[in-house]
């Protein structure tokens, strides 16, 4: 029960003597207890003093307060909360600092039960209705850019169909997910034509994408952007390195992770055998490949048609354009935030755990266009929501996460303040250690300073 107190509400731990089903009351001196103060009715407390905090107050806060929480990680975490954890120590009257790597007091099914009802609901109308918008702009673009043929124009084509082509891969990821539709068959027919188009294999990644959602915030079992340890950090020569650690190389990482996975894991997206999938999985995998080598070839015979130059222009600025967003996005949705996050193993990860270090980001004018996939945090916990209830959802689940919940910066009508976090993060986010269950990154300083002097 304090433990559940404290980390919820913030207040110093009360006497252990407290009343309990079918025994006396104990009497104690009431002790001096420190309320927080709300911007909203009950969420999202901070500190009031203690001689106003039952003025103007409401206390009608409808809270059933279970009688006694069980502890899953037993009398040790209980008494570490009770230390200092999100609320005080045994000092009376000191505030201690958030602790983004504590157990929430709350449960995935809590914010379940906040999202209303209709966030959940898929409608294949509207999905196939996006699917048509942005197949339509995309053909328009490039009949546009063509007849024009100015070199005036290409540039600004380049930026716009590039973004268009990443919108078509969010697309394709949400029928991934079965957030499209309820029609598998459906999903994987639209899947298909929308990522084959773009040249990323559906099923390879559909597959190894499930992976990152399973395991994110995993040291060693997420997917993407994962963390790298110590000790594979240090087995990486300077060059590697310098790559992975120096704008715009880590933006372009896209393709090559598609044929060799992260460093410290083996396989490709492209390989049925390969240890990304189970054998059940093998012939969606061939599917998918023999789809993504039909477009490579039909690429091939239109730069014939074209001609190489052209085909670079129409298609193949605009391809790295869009690995660019994608690196863009998936990184700092796991990583730039101006508080170290944690990363976790063992016993200390959860599923829960892991989706709360993963953060919303605003994208301003882009975020329509590209589906709204900076709501991140609600779409990592539940990607079973299609992504135009995401906001909503958003929304209702943030008087439950509280704290966990990261409001993203406002952007502007481009979101040029990311590169600012994107480049901080490279230069700070390097390393986790070899040991331990909550881990945070750390910073290779050499690596900062020969950065610096290139």
């Amino acid at each position: 029960m304090a433990s559940w107190v404290l980390s919820e509400c913030g207040l110093k731990p009360l006497p252990q003597d407290f009343h309990r089903p079918g025994a006396r009351p104990t009497s104690y001196k009431p002790s001096k207890i420190r309320f927080l103060h709300s911007n909203k009715a009950g969420t999202d407390l901070k500190f009031a003093s203690p001689t106003g905090c039952f003025r103007d107050r409401n206390w009608g806060l409808k809270v059933s307060v279970p009688l006694r929480v069980p502890s899953i990680e037993g009398e040790e975490e209980s008494q570490q909360r009770i230390n200092g954890v999100n609320g005080f120590n045994g000092e009376e009257k000191e505030e201690l600092k958030f602790n983004p790597g504590s157990p929430p007091p709350f449960k995935l099914a809590d914010i379940r039960a906040a999202i209303p009802k209709h966030c959940w609901v898929k409608n294949p109308w509207r999905s196939m209705s996006y699917v048509v918008r942005d197949v339509v702009v995309v053909f328009g673009l490039a009949v546009a850019a063509a007849y024009v043929n100015n070199w005036f124009v290409w540039p600004l084509y380049w930026a716009a169909q590039g973004t268009m082509f990443w919108a078509l891969f969010v697309l394709g990821h949400d029928c991934g997910h079965g957030s499209f539709s309820n029609n598998p068959k459906l999903n994987s027919v639209v899947g298909h034509i929308l990522h084959s188009s773009i040249l990323v294999p559906y099923h390879g990644w559909r597959i190894s994408h499930r992976t990152h959602h399973q395991n994110h915030g995993h040291v060693e079992n997420d997917e993407s952007w994962h963390p790298l340890s110590e000790r594979i950090y240090k087995s990486l020569d300077v060059a590697t390195k310098t790559l992975r650690f120096t704008v715009p190389f880590p933006m372009l990482a896209y393709p090559f992770y598609l044929w060799g996975r992260s460093p410290g894991k083996t396989g490709s997206h492209f390989d049925p055998s390969s240890d990304l999938f189970v054998p059940s999985e093998r012939k969606d995998v061939i599917t998918s490949t023999v789809c993504w080598t039909a477009m490579a070839a039909l690429l091939g015979g239109l730069g014939f048609v074209m001609g190489p130059m052209q085909l670079l222009k129409l298609y193949g600025v605009p391809y790295w354009v869009f690995v660019m967003w994608l690196d863009l996005v998936t990184y700092l949705h796991h990583h730039g935030h101006e508080e170290k996050l944690p990363w976790y193993r063992g016993k200390e990860w959860s599923y829960l755990r892991g989706g709360l270090t993963t953060l919303d980001r605003d994208y301003g004018l882009i975020n329509n266009i590209h589906h709204d996939i900076g709501t991140h945090v609600i779409h990592h916990l539940f990607p079973q929501i299609p992504h135009y209830h995401l906001i909503e959802a958003t929304e209702a689940a943030k008087p439950v996460l509280g704290k966990y919940y990261r409001e993203p910066k406002k952007s502007g009508p481009l979101p040029f303040h990311l590169i600012g976090n994107l480049i901080r993060s490279l230069k700070q986010d390097h390393y986790v250690s070899d040991t331990g269950d909550v881990v945070y990154y750390q910073t290779d300083s050499e690596l900062d300073v020969s950065s610096k002097l290139n």
